[in-house]
């Protein structure tokens, strides 16, 4: 599918990659400026450079992590003077700096877990800064209960966890209040990135769904800014994020980021089906890379889940040993065959559904009764989530139920820990289940079975190893709906709805053969154990330098307003095209060639109806009408339509379907002593019918492949809502611009291997283009870049070569022309001197080196050059016998 992207931003494209990692001698790039765009109810900074207020005196490279909690524990000191800090050793955003090379120096960014006096929030700054490097957004009781109680967690959470709020009970419901405070929380956070920032060295990579449009405020200010964005949450499909008020705005910031990361490709699918309905927008992936295109800026789709820190996980394993509480459970469950359940207390977790499945499970295998346990750990609930009391209140009912009917004395088929337990505890009850459940019904990745994977190996040396000092094993059963399923191969995935079907994969999961349990327990280690959050955050790391690469060899600006504001970026050499400046060029010249496209260049591509309108007609008319100009209609459209809409344009060449038929104006004018006879020029004209013959460049006649291919095509069509074919006298396509542009593009993938399949011994060439699929015949020659070769051969055969090329198109097609055009000069075709002007439709991928933005541009700069014209000849008016005027008409044979 066509890129709307400055083609030049894909080096990957190329193979051209970056050298990983941070580079000694870094040569320093000029710091450049920008145009600010205002968020101007929310921020009334006049940022107008790049420059940071506060540059950093730290040389090389920096990596600024930004969440919402700093990796910290805070408590009051027992005189309650001050604070006591420490570091939070089970946040995973504590282990990301493993990953990275020593010399990069790490900062954290976030907030406190506890309200800080503000009388104390300079002390506590300046101590984290210097202790810790974390520099601690301060945010006020109310803006928090918004923020992060109100939007992040009764909006964003369950929506991106599939709960649409169709009651104010059921879901939170939309308060402007809540998104304005989210707002106003994205902008603290990035005061405080800006204070220590240093745009030409650092990176920031922003964590999760709290800080979604922090990118915003952050590339405002810093264009060149080498920033990335990791969202640890599912990504809800487009049906259920369209539903979110502010989608689009939260999406635009998102794209101000250089490399956007998820968990799965089902979450970065979701994203990018969102981006085209809601955006309009395309990806391409190149090499194994997604990259979404944005004003110019390609903007890097990385899929990596995260793993686990196993340095710290084997810590805590030796711990739990010492700690003697891995004895204790194996006393207290010798005997039992034990599965067990970590989750959180919350209504995504499915725990209620695994409790009905293990009862089920004991109902239909009653020889389980007695022997196998069931120990689910609840987590308390990380905040004041929706319908909490409710979920917890029927989960206890069912522990108490499913024991009373299924336990007897010293058996309860249900062991329920609801409190807070320790890491070195959980690892202790991971080393002696058989088997870990996990059926939650959402969730973004759960590292519940990384841990226990890596418990059940063991270390070295320690007892809960010893105990599994031979071949080691473990069963995983695991909710497909979780970000961690599809790296886990040999888990039993279920879906937790289907009760049923749950319970006997647990069944299976117990009852495997030990053998059958060690292999997949070795094929999950490996994974694991190679995938840990260093690989993770190491490889975000690549990716991103891999993107930022050429942040510093394109024209950057920044414009728009409030959420609509975007980055610009443009090749040094690629700019919009001047009209004082092409005019001073054509009224200079003396021999012209203007080769125009249709559809998407004089026509908006939107518009329905296609013919030309009488302003188009007329503009031509007037180019037309000056002897020194020889313009060219080169269009895909078929010659019945060409010759119909441009039958009152006398002196217009016509290239109809790319240029496989021509049909040329005025064969030969004769010429005496530099001037032009136009009652001669009369004549000839009057010999010139209207309904001249076209010439065919095309090799071949035989369109016995049409019967083919049109069967197949019609199939699609009529699976496809909003498709249509066109039938060219030498063609067949395909358009789907109307139809839904995630099932078109998915039906025009599979059209093509279709045809291509069906036509493999037929003389035809099957392409994509945008919103097209086309299949045309094999023939050489037949491109709209060989049509300007032979218009500009010829002009030059005959001494009239031209010192001045106007091109314009929009699309893949009129690429071919503007090629041609740079290969014409070297070839001696075109003159060094002459003025070239090859100009594309919109900022996308081109080997112009002009864009204007639409149509309504490329008919705008067509009348200042007809305004300009030496000697306009309008087609109502006929000079007389003895009206001599001096210039040339090109010949074209």
């Amino acid at each position: 599918m066509m890129s709307r992207s400055y083609t030049n931003l894909l080096d990957l494209a190329s193979g051209n990659f970056p050298v990983m990692g941070r580079e000694k001698e870094r040569k320093r790039f000029p710091r450049v400026m920008t145009v600010p765009g205002n968020i101007v109810e929310l921020d009334d900074d006049q940022a107008t450079s790049v420059t940071s207020e506060n540059p950093s005196s730290i040389a090389g490279d920096r990596m600024i992590i930004v969440a919402n909690l700093l990796p910290l524990k805070a408590k009051r000191r027992p005189d309650n003077k001050g604070w006591s800090f420490s570091w939070n050793e089970d946040s995973l955003l504590l282990r990301v700096k493993d990953g990275f090379s020593e010399d990069m120096e790490v900062l954290y960014v976030g907030s406190l877990p506890v309200d800080v006096d503000p009388i104390e929030q300079d002390d506590v700054s300046n101590y984290l800064l210097e202790k810790f490097k974390c520099v601690p957004a301060f945010l006020s009781p109310t803006l928090l209960a918004k923020y992060y109680h109100g939007f992040c967690k009764k909006l964003l959470w369950p929506l991106f966890h599939y709960m649409l709020p169709f009651s104010a009970d059921h879901g939170g419901r939309f308060d402007r209040s809540m998104w304005e405070a989210y707002v106003t929380a994205n902008k603290i956070f990035s005061q405080k990135v800006i204070e220590v920032l240093n745009p030409e060295d650092d990176f920031v990579w922003i964590h999760d769904y709290h800080l979604m449009v922090l990118p915003t405020f952050l590339r405002r200010r810093f264009v060149r800014l080498r920033m990335g964005f990791f969202l640890h949450s599912p990504f809800p499909s487009s049906e259920i994020y369209r539903s979110l008020p502010v989608r689009e705005e939260i999406l635009k910031a998102l794209l101000l980021s250089d490399l956007i990361g998820f968990h799965t490709f089902d979450y970065a699918r979701h994203f990018l089906s969102c981006c085209s309905r809601m955006l309009g927008l395309e990806y391409q992936s190149k090499r194994g890379y997604i990259g979404l295109d944005y004003y110019g800026r390609t903007v890097g789709i990385k899929i990596m889940p995260v793993g686990i820190h196993m340095g710290h996980i084997e810590t805590v394993i030796r711990q739990a040993d010492k700690d003697l509480k891995v004895e204790e459970l194996k006393r207290q469950f010798e005997g039992k065959t034990v599965l067990l359940g970590v989750d959180d207390m919350d209504i995504f977790k499915g725990i209620n559904l695994k409790l009905l499945a293990m009862e089920h499970m004991l109902q239909q295998h009653p020889n389980w009764r007695g022997e196998a346990v069931l120990v689910q750990i609840a987590n308390p609930a990380r905040g004041q989530g929706i319908d909490l009391e409710e979920i917890q209140a029927e989960i206890e009912e069912s522990v108490k139920r499913i024991n009373k009917e299924l336990g007897k004395p010293g058996y309860e088929p249900i062991i329920f820990i609801h409190r807070p337990l320790s890491i070195s505890e959980r690892m202790a009850y991971y080393s002696i289940a058989e088997c870990v459940v996990v059926t939650a019904v959402r969730d973004g990745m759960n590292l519940t079975p990384y841990e226990y994977i890596v418990c059940r190996q063991g270390v070295s040396g320690a007892g809960i190893g010893s105990e599994l000092s031979g071949p080691k094993k473990s069963m995983l059963v695991v909710s497909e709906f979780i970000g961690c399923s599809p790296s886990l191969s040999g888990a039993i995935r279920v879906n937790p709805w289907n009760v049923e079907a749950t319970a006997e994969a647990m069944n299976e999961a117990i009852t495997f053969p030990d053998c059958e349990k060690e292999l997949r327990h070795e094929k999950h280690y490996r994974y694991v154990s190679s995938h840990d959050v260093a690989f993770w955050s190491r490889s975000f790391l690549q990716d991103m330098e891999r993107t930022c690469a050429d942040h510093f060899r394109k024209r950057c600006w920044g414009i728009g307003l409030g959420f609509g504001f975007r980055v610009v970026a443009l090749d040094p050499n690629f700019r919009k095209l001047s009209i004082d400046e092409i005019v001073a060029a054509y009224s200079r010249a003396k021999s012209r060639a203007i080769l125009l496209d249709y559809d998407g260049t004089l026509m908006p591509q939107h518009f329905i109806i296609k013919t030309p309108s009488p302003k188009v007609l007329s503009l031509l008319n007037r180019l037309c009408g000056d002897p020194k100009n020889l313009v060219f209609m080169v269009s895909g459209r078929g010659r019945d339509s060409l010759s119909k809409w441009f039958n009152p344009c006398k002196n217009l060449g016509l290239a109809a379907e790319h240029g496989y038929f021509l049909r040329l104006i005025l064969k030969e004018i004769v010429a005496s002593g530099g001037y032009y006879d136009f009652n001669w020029m009369k004549k000839s004209m009057d010999l010139w019918p209207q309904n001249e013959e076209w010439e065919t460049y095309g090799q071949g006649s035989d369109f016995g492949w049409m019967q083919l291919a049109q069967p197949v095509m019609m199939s699609y069509t009529e699976a496809t809502d909003g498709s249509a074919i066109e039938r060219k006298d030498s063609a067949l396509v395909w358009h789907y611009l109307d139809a839904d542009p995630v099932f078109g593009f998915s039906q025009a993938k599979e059209m093509l291997d279709h045809l291509e399949s069906v036509l493999a011994n037929e003389p035809v060439a099957v392409k994509s283009g945008q919103y097209i699929v086309e299949v045309k015949p094999q023939a050489r020659g037949v491109t709209k870049g060989i049509v300007a070769e032979k218009i500009f051969t010829s002009m030059t055969e005959k001494g009239k070569q031209a010192d001045f090329v106007l091109c314009i198109g929009d699309d893949r097609s009129d690429e071919d022309m503007f090629e041609i055009i740079g290969s014409s000069v070297s070839r001696h075709i075109l003159s060094y001197q002459t003025e070239v002007f090859a100009c594309t439709v919109g900022q996308k991928p081109s080997k112009a080196k002009y864009y204007l933005d639409d149509s309504s541009q490329v008919l705008s700069m067509l009348e200042s050059l007809a305004e300009a014209t030496d000697s306009p000849v309008s087609s109502d008016e006929e000079p007389d016998s003895s009206q001599r005027i001096v210039g040339r008409v090109s010949s074209f044979v």
